[in-house]
């Protein structure tokens, strides 16, 4: 008689028979995915809704396969079927220059890629380069960018640090040494095989991941291996959420 009841429940609450099972929270993934060149966006989505991931993606304005940069508008329905999708959102700066050194002058050195063009920021202009990516988000989607950023190379400074909390993100995020999925590196040295086995041995509870929406110099796409690696963290026990989900201090305000 218990069975056939339960058997009536499933009928009558489907839902309760797919339900995933609650994920502890030392076992909990953060999956963070930086913009780049776009070219594995739309791959990165397919693998992450077939596996039920969600992520957090940090924005910038770059150089993106089609000729144009990853906040124009564009890329609105990409970013948009994202929010649907129910991911986390935050700044990754810009123009994804490099936060170099605090000058004794007051500003901030910011410099292009290698030995690119250089701007000595003032707290008015580090505060414009921070949120533009979340006016543009905006724009785009009508959603709003949760108060987090990751700056280019996750390198930043004291004063960085600062004036991000005076321009309404006050948490910097950058990501767990295991969890450098290496999709930067080169891929002579570093194939998908030996960047799948590492992070299968070593990525632990709690850990932030970090890979990107296309790499322009790596020759292997890392992202043929991202259904694999998720698949085997899954089977692992692990489970992945927003950064959002984590226990933290109060969440502060979101981002205007």
């Amino acid at each position: 008689m218990r069975r056939l009841a339960g058997i009536a429940l499933l009928v009558l609450l489907p839902g309760l028979a797919l339900a995933e099972p609650t994920c502890a929270p030392a076992k909990r993934l953060y999956l963070t995915i930086d913009t780049g060149s776009m070219r594995d966006g739309d791959h990165i989505a397919q693998v992450l809704n077939k596996r039920g991931v969600k992520a957090t993606f940090f924005l910038a304005d770059e150089k993106t396969v089609q000729g144009d940069k990853s906040l124009e508008d564009g890329w609105a329905p990409f970013w948009k079927a994202r929010v649907a999708e129910g991911h986390a959102f935050g700044s990754h700066t810009l123009r994804h220059w490099y936060l170099r050194e605090d000058r004794a002058d007051g500003t901030i050195r910011y410099q292009g890629k290698g030995k690119g063009e250089v701007e000595h920021l003032t707290k008015a202009a580090f505060c414009v380069e921070l949120k533009a990516p979340a006016e543009r988000f905006k724009a785009m989607t009508g959603a709003t960018m949760s108060p987090i950023w990751r700056a280019p190379g996750g390198k930043t400074t004291p004063r960085a640090i600062e004036w991000a909390k005076a321009c309404g993100f006050p948490e910097h995020v950058g990501w767990s040494p295991a969890g450098f999925l290496g999709d930067e590196l080169p891929s002579d040295k570093y194939p998908n095989k030996l960047l799948l086995e590492r992070a299968l041995a070593n990525i632990k509870g709690g850990d932030i991941l970090v890979m990107h929406t296309g790499i322009w110099s790596r020759a292997e796409n890392f992202t043929n291996i991202l259904d694999p690696l998720v698949a085997g963290l899954q089977q692992k026990g692990f489970c992945f959420a927003t950064l959002l989900e984590r226990a933290a201090p109060k969440q502060p305000r979101p981002a205007s």
